[in-house]
């Protein structure tokens, strides 16, 4: 038999994939925590976060 009789190999493990449920994926909220319990990273981490979140805000404005 040739290779050729309209069966695609590549592709026949796609709908195998596991799935994540939805009870584990991340909705891309950050979990409030306590500011006394945080570290130099964590605040730095705010701080781009904030920074980021204006920028996007600006832009769609601008649009």
């Amino acid at each position: 038999m040739g290779r050729s009789h309209g069966h695609k190999t590549r592709d026949r493990n796609k709908g195998k994939l596991p799935q994540v449920p939805k009870n584990m994926k991340s909705d891309g909220i950050d979990v409030e925590f306590d500011r006394d319990l945080a570290d130099h990273e964590d605040l730095e981490a705010m701080a781009r976060s904030k920074a980021a979140d204006a920028r996007a805000k600006k832009k769609m404005n601008l649009d």
